[in-house]
């Protein structure tokens, strides 16, 4: 038996090179079947980064956008403001201006007088709170952007282009002109 057993033993334990050999073949196999297992998570991993930088590429675009938005909404803000408040004041200046006329006008009545004056530099000093200033124009030259000649005069004592005369003060509110002044020049 003991033949036998040894003869069993020889024939159950493979001889060395034929593992070796075995062992190169389930490589070779691996290594065949892992090639287009990595090719395919090199092509996946390729499409990811690529959407991952559309993606990126979208997130800078709405994010630039956004803050365009953001700027022009808060510039429209500041304007619509702007153009409110000019054409409130715009459509009071007439009440100015017949303040202006009732003081210029003589009256025996001071106690009237007293309160047709303080209404109009109460008038002067709401309309500064807003950043209203009157445009200076008696004696300086024109300046079409801010005065509006009604009159041409020959005067040999001016200079040419000097405002001479003002029939309705002009008004401005930062760099928008409210009201231009309506004035006479010299030629």
């Amino acid at each position: 038996m003991d033949k036998k057993k040894k003869k069993d033993e020889t024939t159950e334990t493979p001889d060395c090179e034929s593992l070796e050999n075995e062992a190169v073949q389930e490589e070779a196999a691996a290594a065949d079947s892992a090639e287009p297992a990595v090719n395919e998570q090199e092509e996946k991993l390729a499409a990811v980064q690529k959407e991952l930088e559309e993606t990126r590429d979208r997130y800078l675009r709405v994010a630039a956008e956004y803050e365009n938005y953001r700027r022009r909404s808060a510039r429209e803000r500041e304007n619509l403001y702007a153009d409110a408040t000019a054409a409130a004041v715009s459509a009071l200046l007439p009440v100015l201006d017949n303040l202006e006329r009732a003081v210029a006008q003589p009256t025996a009545d001071e106690a009237y007088m007293k309160g047709v004056d303080m209404t109009l530099k109460q008038y002067y000093e709401c309309l500064s709170k807003l950043g209203v200033k009157e445009i200076p124009a008696q004696g300086e030259q024109f300046n079409p952007e801010l005065h509006n000649a009604v009159m041409h005069v020959e005067m040999e004592n001016c200079d040419d282009n000097t405002v001479v005369e003002v029939f309705q003060k002009g008004f401005i509110m930062g760099e928008r002109v409210v009201r231009h002044a309506i004035v006479k020049v010299a030629n």
